[in-house]
């Protein structure tokens, strides 16, 4: 399966970052890709108020993904923010185009590092995996890379591939972290694991807000922890062809999900 990691910076405005979006599914769709990931919070960066930008899964924004992954003939995961009952909002990852039409509301919430999430944002509760070729891909938001057992859930579920998309913070050791904790993951469910995030702002000279707005480091890690393909600090785009067999070869030869006992 070919797929495309888009490695952007969003802004604050819906519609610019729809723009974006365009401009990401155009370039996937020229490279044949079948599978697009974008990074969390693609709708709007984080650091500003959520409340005002979050729409249901078939809102206007949605809705225009959809469109233009449908017309491209691929799958898009984006990350926007939903509304919740109490107020907050859910930090959702959109998956639509070509027959697939899901999401996933972020179950593990960033309240570290001085940063709390679940101030603003309610969480979710349940895995999902959807199906692109026959392929299963779980679905997965930032933090959520700190959980192993997320990961194994989403293989018990069907995933072969996990789609992680994160607007990941900056910090001392903070790239090394993302870097070891997404080959982990891959180890520990063996599965692909396509990581995008937000590019490092810094790249195009903004200021830091304060927020987790991202470093960079996108990258596609196959089922046995190795780095198939990644990006540095600032904005661009990895292709990488998946080869499937690897994840059975992976699973025959660590059979890690087969041997747990807990």
């Amino acid at each position: 399966m070919r797929t495309a990691l888009a490695q952007t910076t969003s802004t604050t405005d819906p519609q610019a970052n729809l723009g974006l979006v365009a401009a990401e599914v155009d370039r996937a769709r020229d490279a044949g890709a079948r599978l697009l990931v974008l990074p969390e919070a693609m709708i709007c960066r984080f650091g500003v108020p959520l409340g005002p930008v979050a729409e249901g899964v078939d809102g206007p924004w949605a809705s225009a993904v959809e469109r233009l992954a449908d017309a491209a003939g691929l799958t898009v995961v984006a990350g926007s923010f939903t509304p919740a009952p109490d107020g907050r909002v859910r930090n959702t990852l959109l998956a639509v185009g070509a027959g697939v039409r899901a999401h996933y509301d972020k179950v593990h919430l960033f309240d570290a590092f001085g940063f709390a999430e679940s101030r603003t944002v309610e969480a979710g509760t349940e895995p999902v995996v959807i199906d692109v070729d026959g392929v299963g891909v779980g679905l997965a938001t930032c933090y959520d890379v700190r959980f192993p057992g997320l990961f194994q859930a989403l293989a018990d579920r069907g995933a072969q591939v996990v789609a992680l998309a994160a607007s990941w913070g900056a910090g001392p050791r903070k790239v090394e972290q993302w870097q070891l904790l997404t080959a982990a993951r891959a180890l520990d469910s063996t599965c692909f694991v396509l990581a995008c995030g937000q590019a490092d702002p810094a790249t195009t000279g903004e200021e830091p807000t304060g927020a987790p707005t991202g470093v960079g480091h996108s990258r596609v890690v196959g089922p046995l922890g190795e780095v198939v393909a990644e990006l540095g600090a600032a904005a661009g785009t990895l292709v990488v062809d998946l080869d499937l067999a690897q994840v059975a070869a992976a699973r025959a030869s660590l059979p890690v999900l087969a041997n747990r006992r807990f």
